[in-house]
């Protein structure tokens, strides 16, 4: 007797459904083009002599191009407090070592600052210097040891009223741990939805939904200037599913977590979530180039 399949008429069907196998496990870039991706976090490392950099974003590329990616926002520190002693001293002397390689790759990354919330002041200064005189695009905010303050302390509320008036984005890594928290400066998406009932007004960005999606979900439900990234864990069933249903697709952002997580993982998770076709496009892209609007309009 033959079974009949259960129909998902909104899950993605595009290349999956033809004869060939498409190669890495991925849709064609043909079939990808469409969604207009566009990634908010993607992290090549640094060194303190630049070719640390230089060699994940080289072999980032056929993965860029498999997935017909057409920007991805990059992490990067400019000497303030945020990296090992000798990468900081270099960036502080040779600042064309953070310049260089977005001249190289300017069609296709979006920089963003990483700040230390430690140092107030010179956060503020490296703001004027790196976004408004300068190439960035917005703030990731690191959580940690290095990043020593959780993002609800009040040091941030300075940093992000900078922030927003020169249009930047801001994006802060969280992460619930079942065990809590490894040190003081890790930050939880309960701590951003505080930060976030500050400032109504401005949007942020909850890295990773928080890693425990289901808790760090609900953790930022009730805040509508809250989006969602959807990288840094392993892909499971009802993630997008969950996200779309309490937060709404205009609140979710794609992040490839390149090079050190798998895309075929990361994009898994939008391309077989059981939602519409126009969620996915602004999930992949839509909603990530509403958000960079205002400053990159700026940069033209």
């Amino acid at each position: 007797m033959n079974q009949v399949q259960p129909s998902h008429s909104n899950r993605f069907q595009g290349p999956l459904m033809k004869d060939k196998p498409q190669p890495f496990g991925l849709p064609a870039a043909e079939e990808l083009q469409k969604y207009r991706i566009w990634d908010s976090y993607f992290l090549p490392l640094q060194s303190s002599n630049g070719l640390r950099f230089a060699s994940d974003v080289d072999r980032s590329q056929s993965a860029i191009r498999k997935s017909a990616m057409e920007r991805l926002c990059v992490f990067l520190h400019v000497g303030l407090g945020t990296a090992d002693a000798a990468t900081e001293a270099n960036l502080r002397d040779n600042p064309d070592a953070v310049l260089a390689p977005l001249r190289q790759w300017s069609d296709t990354l979006i920089p963003m600052m990483r700040l230390n919330p430690m140092d107030v002041g010179g956060s503020l200064n490296a703001l004027n210097r790196w976004m408004r005189d300068g190439p960035m695009a917005g703030v990731y905010f690191a959580s940690g040891s290095q990043a020593s303050l959780p993002c609800n302390h009040r040091n941030f509320d300075p940093l992000v009223q900078r922030i927003d008036e020169l249009g930047g984005v801001i994006m802060q890594h969280t992460w619930f741990k079942t065990g809590g928290k490894d040190s003081v400066g890790e930050s939880t998406p309960s701590e951003l939805a505080e930060l976030a009932k500050r400032f109504p007004e401005i949007e942020f960005v909850c890295a990773h939904a928080g890693g425990e999606w289901e808790k760090g979900l609900r953790a930022i439900r009730a805040y509508p200037n809250i989006l969602a990234e959807t990288s840094g864990f392993d892909a499971t069933a009802g993630f997008i599913d969950m996200a779309v249903r309490e937060l709404g697709d205009d609140r979710i952002v794609f992040g490839s977590h390149l090079p050190s997580r798998s895309l075929g993982t990361e994009l898994s998770k939008v391309l077989n979530a059981d939602i519409s076709d126009a969620a996915r496009k602004k999930i992949l892209g839509g909603n990530l180039r509403r958000l960079l609007a205002p400053i990159l309009s700026k940069r033209k």
